[in-house]
């Protein structure tokens, strides 16, 4: 047998003199060794304990597999996703591939991004506003001028309706307009930020309706064919979309889809789905939907209601205890009216209040 160089320098660090050895490990050791540290017997109830809980979730995923395959097997599934583009929505059938819808027409995406053009110069100018000697905006936005300009010179070409069209133009110029002048005097003042908002405001409004209106069609044009294709098997069917806070209320593709589900699915097939995130993935959403169906069944069997897990589990002891906690303080806790496990009611406010509720009210 072959010894190399190395391996003879690897023997005699481990098989060196009994002296250089015993040196050598003990002050390789030095720096982590030492006794274990004791735990009460306490301490070591308590740690197997919330070992349990640890060990739960590496069941649950195993167990969320087989019942994904099981959901999917028996229920279509519908799941709506928000996205920069005006939505994707996907059909999953049983024993079919997954079906995706086309896309929402460019046209919205067009008076969307209209609409983030003049919020970026915003965000752009604010922070500068009533300071003169600040010029270190000025760099940014005579680089957003260069492309605000040249999307000025083609928005001829884009695909939309006339007065669209002459819309959208106008929206351009205003964005142009109020750079130049803000260049050209070297100050970002109030008042002229108050009268670029207050001028490109009645185009803004428009151009959301439009881009609204192009959404809502579209998916409900979708909708009409899937529900068509799916025949009886609808009634069965879950569904399911995402949004962030400030999409929660009024949510279109939630509203759209509540449309073809009606009243009853609202809360039990039909489910809004809030995340911190815009845009989250169909496998992850599919994941959120199919423990939502499974831990119900676990509401059932162990309390008999099958949408109580829908609820913080928690809950209502919790507010018990607010409010004997608020009483012994001698103060009255302040709580929303409780809700029925079951409830079909919108996943939004619904309760009416006085105040404007939409941008017509705003006029």
């Amino acid at each position: 047998m072959k010894t190399t160089l190395l391996g003879l320098m690897l023997l005699a660090v481990a098989f060196g003199t009994p002296q250089a050895t015993a040196t050598s490990l003990d002050n390789y050791l030095d720096p982590i060794s030492g006794p274990a540290m004791a735990h009460t017997p306490q301490e070591m109830a308590t740690r197997d304990v919330l070992q349990l809980n640890q060990s739960m979730f590496t069941l649950y995923e195993r167990a969320q597999k087989q019942f994904r395959k099981n959901i999917l097997a028996k229920h279509p599934v519908i799941i709506a996703q928000f996205s920069s583009s005006g939505g994707r929505m996907i059909l999953y059938r049983p024993d079919r591939p997954p079906e995706e819808a086309p896309s929402v027409p460019v046209r919205y995406q067009v008076m969307k991004s209209l609409g983030h053009s003049t919020l970026a110069i915003l965000e752009v100018v604010l922070p500068h506003m009533g300071h003169p000697g600040d010029k270190s905006w000025m760099a940014s936005l005579q680089t957003y001028l260069t492309e605000l300009k040249i999307a000025r010179e083609g928005i001829g070409l884009a695909d939309m309706p006339g007065e669209w069209q002459l819309n959208s133009r106008t929206i351009l110029d205003g964005n142009i307009g109020f750079i130049e002048e803000c260049l050209a005097y070297g100050e970002i003042t109030r008042e002229r930020v108050q009268g670029f908002a207050k001028a490109q405001a009645p185009y803004l409004r428009k151009a959301i309706a439009w881009a609204a209106q192009t959404q809502v069609t579209h998916w409900m044009t979708v909708l009409d064919r899937w529900q068509v294709d799916l025949g009886g098997s609808f009634r069965d069917t879950f569904g399911a979309t995402n949004t962030i806070y400030v999409a929660r209320q009024n949510n279109v593709l939630f509203s759209v889809l509540a449309q073809y589900f009606g009243p009853d699915a609202i809360n039990e097939r039909l489910l809004l789905m809030e995340t911190i995130s815009f845009t989250t993935t169909p496998d992850e959403m599919l994941t959120a939907l199919v423990r939502i169906i499974s831990d119900r069944t676990v509401g059932g069997l162990f309390f008999n209601n099958y949408r109580l897990m829908d609820y913080e589990l928690m809950g209502t002891d919790a507010r018990k205890t607010i409010i004997a906690e608020m009483k012994a303080r001698g103060l009255e806790a302040f709580l929303p009216p409780e809700v029925p496990y079951g409830s079909k009611q919108w996943p939004a406010l619904i309760i009416g209040e006085p105040g404007p509720a939409s941008l017509d009210d705003l006029d």
